[in-house]
């Protein structure tokens, strides 16, 4: 047999979440085919095939969190698909359910239509046995197989709200099937359910179930008709996300100032400037570059924003890696443009152009992610109008753009112009950074910006 292991994904990724199977127990694969999609906390990744043969055995389902070296599978050599002798029936081909008499043998005092339900249940990893033995904790001798559901039925159940319990199943032993659920319409007549039934509701982890919540599916109850809900299983990048902003809420002094910027000096250039820039470096000028050039020379004249706090220590980096978020269907990601000090404002723009395409489509690698050293976040391309950006620890600065908008400008005592004016944010770490410091970063970046000549100098 050759094991299917999770190889090393990279610098402090240990773990991940299995999203999706490419194959099912009794494929044949060939070396290099995808078997699988792993979601981790940065990327998601692909697992393919090291050698042809056969899906003998799944382990782990999607859903589950494996471990870096983890066994989660096997592949047995070889052409033949049939299942190895003496192998259970979690390794035979998905959806084959072993005859009843081999199920009765294996389910102790469970009647033969439980324990044929446990078999269409046993796609489990602990085989037979252990869903025999499930059956036969939740269904009382004596009692019919009625409210008896397989596994991919009770999820389906429970991402649609509803009591599987509730659900009339249409196989003839009594078995509930993700069909049945699909076609099931709340308020129309069902079986009741157990007293149990709420114990089974299939409430996701963590979460309260309150008696009602699960038999509510539709249907005229005393504080009126059910509402409509749905539950969603939060990625693994998202639950990252959520638990790296709240902990650099909780850890960092962290205050936003604010100024706006002037964009016609830019918009002027880029308008002049658009097609030739264009033909000569294939690849389109727009305000990231001038942004990124703006931001270096910034952190030039203020290093400690270019730093990050190390125990009771300082640590100022001489170098400049820009990090720049960008809003992918996984969640938001901030991949990073190397040493921007280094680059033209044509190598800033072609960088940012393949790091964003990489990000929507999932296929960012982890060093591209690792080791900014400053963030630059966009909500104006949303039509955000002001925000106050969240660290991306263990960074202390972030500088938030916005939406440009058309606003009258007072030019002098006398007159009045409507100008593209777009407002800027920097959050910054207060433990290190002083409010002085953090406004006068500001104000360089504003002044950089209107009088762009001072990029080539500063940037």
């Amino acid at each position: 047999m050759i094991e299917i292991k999770v190889n090393e994904i990279g610098e402090s990724v240990t773990e991940g979440t299995i999203a999706k199977w490419l194959v099912r127990e009794g494929d044949r694969v060939h070396q290099g085919d995808l078997l699988l999609e792993l979601e981790t906390d940065k990327v998601n990744l692909e697992i393919s095939a090291e050698q042809s043969g056969v899906i003998a055995e799944i382990r782990k389902r999607e859903g589950d969190t494996v471990q870096v070296g983890e066994v989660i599978g096997l592949i047995r050599e070889g052409a033949d698909a049939a299942p190895a002798e003496g192998q259970s029936a979690s390794s035979a081909a998905a959806g084959a359910a072993p005859a009843p008499e081999a199920v009765r043998s294996s389910g102790e005092g469970v009647p033969a239509a439980g324990a044929q339900a446990a078999a269409g249940a046993g796609n489990t990893s602990g085989g037979v046995a252990a869903s025999a033995a499930s059956a036969a904790s939740g269904i009382a001798a004596g009692e019919t197989a009625a409210y008896a559901a397989t596994p991919a039925a009770r999820k389906l159940a429970r991402e649609r709200g509803l009591d599987w319990k509730q659900v009339p199943a249409s196989d003839p032993n009594g078995r509930v099937f993700p069909g049945d659920v699909r076609s099931y319409q709340p308020g129309a007549s069902s079986q009741p359910a157990t007293p149990a039934a709420s114990a089974g509701s299939g409430a996701p982890p963590g979460q309260p179930s309150a008696p009602a919540a699960a038999p509510r599916t539709g249907t005229a109850e005393e504080d009126g008709p059910a509402k409509p809900v749905e539950w969603i299983r939060m990625s693994r990048r998202r639950q990252t996300i959520a638990n790296r902003l709240v902990e650099a809420q909780r850890t960092a002094a962290m205050l936003t100032t604010f100024n706006e910027v002037d964009m016609t000096a830019i918009m002027d250039i880029r308008k002049r400037r658009k097609e030739s820039f264009k033909e000569k470096h294939d690849v389109g000028l727009g305000f990231m570059s001038f942004f990124t050039k703006a931001v270096v020379g910034a952190l030039k004249k203020f290093p400690l924003l270019n730093a990050e706090i190390i125990g009771d220590q300082i640590l100022v980096k001489k170098y400049y890696d820009i990090g720049i978020a960008v809003a992918a269907k996984e969640g938001l990601v901030v991949p990073v443009v190397r040493d921007a000090d280094r680059l033209s404002f044509a190598e800033i723009e072609r960088q940012i152009a393949e790091l964003a395409n990489k990000a929507r489509s999932n296929t960012l690698s982890l060093s591209e992610l690792q080791g900014g050293t400053f963030t630059i976040t966009n909500g104006g391309v949303f039509g955000s109008l002001l925000s106050t950006p969240i660290l991306n620890a263990p960074q202390v600065g972030i500088l938030g753009m916005h939406k440009i908008q058309l606003r009258p400008v007072a030019i002098d005592k006398d007159r009045m112009e409507n100008r593209p004016m777009m407002y800027i944010a920097l959050s910054y770490d207060h433990r290190i950074v002083d409010g002085a410091e953090a406004v006068q970063f500001l104000v360089a970046v504003k002044e950089m910006l209107e009088d762009p000549e001072t990029l080539l100098l500063e940037g």
